[in-house]
């Protein structure tokens, strides 16, 4: 079985005249980021390996996450998952290697949100219609799939074992 975790970056700021790569997050990011951190690691939700996208909102999220994990997570910075569609991204989860079980993929939207729903085919119910209607902001998905390689991950293949938000666990709800 293969874990795949898609994790929204948390709440960012727009600070004028800033390129859309550097954003930062935002006070209600630098607090959602850390909870949902907090939550992964109470779940043994520990990824053996983290892909994040090169924006600065994604790379702050992935350290505020990361600091809630009792042992040091592999990390690899993508640039191709910035602002990326959901076929790109697809491709860098497939590109993973067979010593990779749980993948945790730190990202953006549409792209998130379109893969979550491309990819899950069955699971939780509930979980998966809050899913379609809204990913927000460091919200989390749990896909597990039953296959050995990530090449073989395919739409619909997907079992979603959860979709949690920072308001779920006690936090405050994000776009």
């Amino acid at each position: 079985m293969l874990r795949l975790m898609l994790l929204r970056h948390a709440k960012s700021a727009w600070p004028a005249g800033m390129a859309d790569h550097e954003r930062p997050l935002a006070p209600r990011g630098r607090e959602a980021a850390p909870l949902m951190g907090r939550y992964l690691a109470g779940e043994h939700l520990v990824p053996d390996l983290a892909i994040v996208s090169t924006a600065r909102r994604t790379q702050e999220t992935w350290d505020l996450v990361a600091a809630a994990f009792a042992e040091v997570v592999a990390k690899r910075d993508e640039q191709r998952i910035y602002e990326a569609k959901t076929d790109a991204i697809l491709a860098v989860v497939r590109e993973t290697g067979p010593d990779v079980r749980t993948l945790l993929v730190v990202g953006h939207n549409p792209g998130f949100a379109d893969l979550a729903v491309r990819l899950v085919g069955h699971g939780d119910r509930y979980a998966f219609a809050h899913l379609r209607q809204k990913f927000p902001t460091a919200a989390l998905a749990v896909i597990d799939f039953a296959i050995d390689s990530w090449a073989d991950v395919a739409e619909q293949g997907g079992r979603l074992d959860r979709f949690i938000t920072p308001k779920m666990i006690g936090g405050e709800d994000e776009d």
